[in-house]
This record gives C-alpha cells, structure tokens and sequence, in this order.
C-alpha cells in the first residue's frame, strides 16, 4: 500500500493547477479517494453536523445491502436454467453459470455509467460523486440475465444523462436512476426485457416439454383473463417441472423466473434490515410500502371482478419485483418524500398504486416501476402539503 501511495503522491502534481493534464485532476482524485482515505478535514467555520457516515460511506452500506440480492440472483439464474432443460447441477455449477451471465451485465454498467460520470466532472470541473456505486449495481439487478450487454450500457447512459446529470448531479436527480434506466429499456426494448421467453437463459440447450419462462405475475393475470384461480394456475404452470415451482414459499425465497436481484423476497428483506439498522434507508418508506400493497390488495379482493382481482392479497407482496423496488428504490433519499409524514404518504400511495397497475393495466402487469417513477414526481407535492399543514398548526398554537 506504501508503494501505491507513493506512485500516486509522484504522479499528483501532474494534475494539479498548472501540471499537465490539469483538466483531469478530477479523475486523478476520483482514484485516489476510491483507494484511500482523503488527507482533508473540513475547515468550514459555524455550526457544523459531525457524524461517522459521509456519502462514501452510504454507497458503500446500500451496496453491501444488494449483495444477498446479487448473490442470490446469480445462483438463481443458474439454477433455472438447468431446471429448463432438465438437467440436474450442484451448488457451483448453478452459481458459476449464473456469475458468468451476471458479471458482465454488472461491468458494463459500472463502465457505461462511469464513463458518464467522469466526463462531466470534468466538464463542470467538481469531483466524481459516489452515488453510482449504488445506481452501477441496481441497473443489472433490475434486468433479465439474458438482457443485450448493449442494451444495458445505452439504458445506463441514458439514465445517468436524462435522470440525473441535466438535473445537476448526484443529490439532485428527481426519478430514481435505476428505474429509468429500465423504464428506457421498458419502452425502447420490450421483446428483451418483457414476455415469456426472456427471464430463463437456455444458451444452446432445448427446454423440456411443457416448459415456460412466464413470471409468476404473467401466469397471475392470464389467470384473470381466462377465469381460472391464481393459485391453480400457478400449480399448473410447468406441471411437467413440478406443481411446486410457483408455491408461496418458492416466490418468498425466490427460486422462480424474474430479474436477477428481484425474485427473492427474503433477500430484499435482509437488505432492508441492513439499511434500517445503520439509518441509510427510511423504515417508514419500507413499512408504509408493504402496508400500502396489501390493503390494496385487500380492497381489490372486496371489489373482485376477475381471478387477478380476487388472488390472495398477500401473494403481491412476493410476486414481481415489489420488495426489491420498496427497499432499494422508493426508499432513494433524494428522490423520495424527506418529511417524517410525507414519508408514510408516499410508501403507502407506492403500494396502492403497484397493485392498482398490476391489476387494471393489461398491457404491464408489474406495476413498482411505474408507481416509484409516479411517485419521485410528487414526493416534493407531499413535502410541500405536510410542510404547510405543520406551518398551520404553529400559527394556531402561537400566541400573539
């Protein structure tokens, strides 16, 4: 490490004011800060927030929350393809097939997006901020493993431009990146990332008889449309496989289709005890959003008029990416609600409108992508409500 920090204490007047690649000093101290402890302290003067967690540190708790998710996902993706073509494998075998499709998914995206955001540190001449370590890892999870590397990087160029730099950076964005990006990618690209055939990965193998790649969700609404119960439609779908692969308990651990980092429920909820416990993430959002989904779902079972609006309310919970996007993006603390009531209003109203897309919309039956995108344009709506309404209730309390 001695000798690292020596190269680079060597190299740093080169890209310091008036060295030769002056412009770059940013990207120069983008690395330096990555490998090692900055040698500064604020020297602001007044009152000042002195706290153990910086935005460094933040990144770094959020990322390390999405590591069940990622890790999980890999396997997962392993584990259904040999499930589709009806080969038996190991632990490893399942994992390494799942590293091998996930990695590189990861890569493009931590390398489309930093290419992004190095050139417009050095364009606005400020240091490149932390947040992408966060929206880099949430992009790939958010995808099928089968998803176009391509396709990937462009959507990730796309979000990192549109929802985030024209807005002034990191702390500024008003949607939540990651969830443009698979908005973009929703709209621009739905063969590969909606329909039956693109959530399990075959390579050059051929699937059993009877099998397909429909996420519990899609098997939910068809359901709906042909009359047929949730739940023995689920028991039905890929019979030949077993009329356990869509059961509560396999959607609440996860081993079913979907997009890598979201099938699994139990994950996203160690992610969330994760980011309650070191105060990176609102509990209220969290809670507030789960509640939101199942009174939802409650009042769609009173008001049935078909099998989607009639399954078990709290099958949504753990169907699609729900959990996942409550933990991970709604709880985004720049896009989301900041007031401590504002925060309730925007988890529940998150929930509600999930499954109020899920149910009603036949053209998209997930529904957290649309609802968290809806939502980061009114968190500030809410704030501005619960602001004023406190604002009233002082003014009545004082005293002239």
């Amino acid at each position: 490490m001695k000798f690292l920090r020596d190269l680079l204490d060597k190299q740093k007047p080169l890209f310091e004011k008036g060295g030769k690649f002056e412009n770059l000093y940013y990207l120069y101290e983008a690395g330096e800060t990555f490998m090692f402890s900055p040698n500064h302290t604020t020297s602001i003067k007044g009152t000042q927030v002195k706290d153990a967690i910086d935005l460094k540190r933040m990144m770094i708790t959020v990322v390390v929350a999405m590591l069940p998710c990622l890790l999980f996902g890999m396997y997962n993706v392993g584990a259904q393809h040999f499930m589709a073509v009806g080969e038996s494998a190991g632990f490893g075998e399942k994992f390494l097939l799942g590293l091998k499709l996930v990695l590189p998914l990861v890569l493009v995206s931590y390398t489309a997006g930093g290419i992004v955001e190095a050139v417009f540190a050095v364009i606005r001449k400020h240091p490149i901020n932390e947040g992408f370590l966060v929206t880099g890892m949430l992009i790939p999870l958010v995808v099928p493993a089968t998803m176009p590397l391509w396709q990937v990087a462009l959507a990730t160029i796309f979000a990192v431009i549109i929802a985030k730099e024209v807005f002034g950076g990191t702390g500024m964005n008003i949607l939540n990146v990651a969830m443009t990006a698979r908005a973009f990618l929703y709209f621009a690209y739905p063969a590969q990332i909606s329909g039956d055939k693109v959530w399990t990965y075959l390579g050059d193998k051929v699937a059993v008889d009877g099998f397909s790649g429909a996420t519990a969700l899609s098997v939910a609404f068809q359901a709906g449309q042909t009359g047929e119960t949730v739940s023995s439609a689920l028991a039905a779908h890929n019979a030949s496989i077993g009329d356990q692969l869509y059961s509560f308990a396999n959607m609440f651990f996860g081993f079913i289709p979907g997009s890598i980092g979201e099938t699994s429920a139990l994950m996203a909820l160690i992610g969330a005890l994760i980011l309650i416990a070191t105060g990176v993430a609102s509990w209220k959002i969290i809670v507030s959003g789960f509640a939101g989904t199942y009174i939802m779902g409650l009042i769609m079972n009173a008001f049935a008029v078909n099998e989607f609006m009639a399954m078990p309310a709290h099958y949504h919970l753990v169907m699609g990416g729900v959990a996942f996007g409550i933990v991970f993006m709604a709880t985004d603390p720049v896009s989301a609600a900041h007031t401590e009531t504002g925060k309730w209003v925007y988890g529940l109203l998150i929930g509600f409108l999930t499954v109020i897309i899920r149910v009603t919309n036949p053209a998209y039956p997930e529904g957290i992508m649309l609802a968290v995108l809806l939502m980061n344009v009114f968190a500030p709506l809410i704030d501005y409500y619960v602001v004023n309404a406190n604002k009233k209730r002082r003014l009545q309390r004082a005293t002239v």
